[in-house]
């Protein structure tokens, strides 16, 4: 029975702490935190006041490269003229870029 308590116990090195590996995962999580959390929030946030701030006649990209004019502005749609005689009702959210 003795045997089997000195097989159990730590041998050397039982007492080290633990900070370490805690210091080292909170700077890895900062590193991510700060190197790809942050700025994907930042470009969703810059998106979202883009797209906000479009009204008729801006000319747009969509995320499928199609390029257009809006004409209409409906709650959750854009109606893009892509030609003429030809528009096509986008999804806001499907409005990568305005374009100049």
């Amino acid at each position: 029975m003795n045997d089997m308590l000195i097989l159990m116990t730590p041998q050397g090195g039982g007492d080290q702490s633990m900070l370490p590996t805690l210091v080292m995962f909170g700077a890895i999580f900062a590193i991510m935190y700060f190197m790809m959390i942050r700025p994907q929030q930042k470009r969703q946030k810059e998106h979202q006041k883009m797209l906000e701030s479009l009204k008729k006649g801006d000319k747009v990209v969509t995320s499928t490269g199609i390029h257009g004019t809006i004409t209409d502005i409906e709650e959750t749609t854009y109606i893009v003229q892509i030609a003429e005689n030809t528009k096509v009702k986008f999804e806001k959210t499907s409005v990568s870029a305005k374009k100049d």
